[in-house]
């Protein structure tokens, strides 16, 4: 059987925890900050994680995703 291809954006964005849970850093705070509520950047610097009903997506993304 072939070897499979990892998707790279994905494999850049997404990373496993020690749990089996995939986090991610959350958009919307590269730049532009002066608008943005002070409590809205302080919940932006959370790793966000991904839901169950996208897990099949992204696990399919990253097939040698450790876990």
């Amino acid at each position: 059987m072939p070897k499979l291809k990892t998707n790279k954006s994905a494999a850049k964005r997404f990373r496993a925890t020690a749990t089996g849970k995939i986090k991610y850093s959350k958009c919307n705070k590269q730049h532009i900050l002066t608008k943005k509520a002070p409590k809205r950047k302080r919940k932006l610097r959370l790793a966000g994680t991904v839901a169950k009903s996208n897990m099949k997506q992204v696990k399919r993304m990253l097939p040698y995703l450790s876990n």
